[in-house]
């Protein structure tokens, strides 16, 4: 069974920088597509950014774009989130997520991902 778990959120003023990181385990192949998603109050859940485990492949939201990177150890089983350059309106639970993707041409927007963590906080002062 997957198993994933965010940490590394935080309260950080406008212009700073987090990384969050997702520890994941009961990862039996690299054929796995990993996102990071976020959800504010009140607000839709976001696609933030997502990577091919064995492609290394990558997407980001137009939001994020410039600011964020997110990158991988598979070493270490661990997924991460740069953020930088951190707004307001970046304040937001973040999740990891975790599906199977047998190609890389299968990460895009809008995947269904079948695994999720419990999220980690991420509050942005102006």
């Amino acid at each position: 069974q997957v198993q994933l778990v965010e940490s590394g959120g935080g309260s950080v003023q406008a212009g700073g920088s987090l990384r969050l990181s997702c520890a994941a385990s009961g990862l039996t192949h690299s054929m796995y597509c990993m996102g990071w998603f976020r959800q504010a109050p009140g607000k839709e859940r976001e696609e933030v950014a997502g990577i091919h485990r064995a492609a290394g492949s990558t997407y980001y939201a137009d939001s994020v774009k410039g600011r964020f990177t997110i990158s991988q150890d598979n070493a270490k089983n661990t997924l991460y989130l740069q953020m930088n350059n951190l707004k307001p309106e970046d304040t937001a639970m973040y999740y990891c997520a975790a599906t199977v993707c047998i190609s890389a041409r299968a990460l895009r927007p809008g995947l269904t991902y079948g695994y999720w963590g419990q999220g980690t906080q991420v509050t942005v002062s102006s």
